[in-house]
């Protein structure tokens, strides 16, 4: 009974992983992206005392959601391209 579990997992001859390394490398790169995006979204605020005007900033507005959501497309495409078509390596 025991040996029809284990078997049960057996991966079958020639099948292949689902994402291989190009997919994981892809992914870390678009996680840095989305990373970088928040980062130049950070910065000071204003308070109840003083006004900053930084708060409207291109940077914090348009520049860092932008990459923000170009590394989330990415993340996504990342998952779903075939491995075959993602090439990091030379050959």
């Amino acid at each position: 009974m025991e040996d029809s579990k284990e078997k049960q997992f057996d991966r079958a001859p020639g099948s292949a992983m689902p994402l291989e390394k190009n997919n994981f490398i892809a992914m870390a790169i678009a996680g840095a992206l989305i990373v970088l995006g928040f980062v130049l979204m950070l910065g000071g605020s204003t308070t109840a005392d003083e006004f900053d005007p930084d708060i409207f900033s291109t940077r914090r507005i348009v520049v860092g959601p932008f990459i923000a959501f170009i590394g989330f497309v990415a993340l996504g495409a990342a998952i779903i391209i075939d491995p075959k078509r993602l090439r990091f390596r030379k050959k």
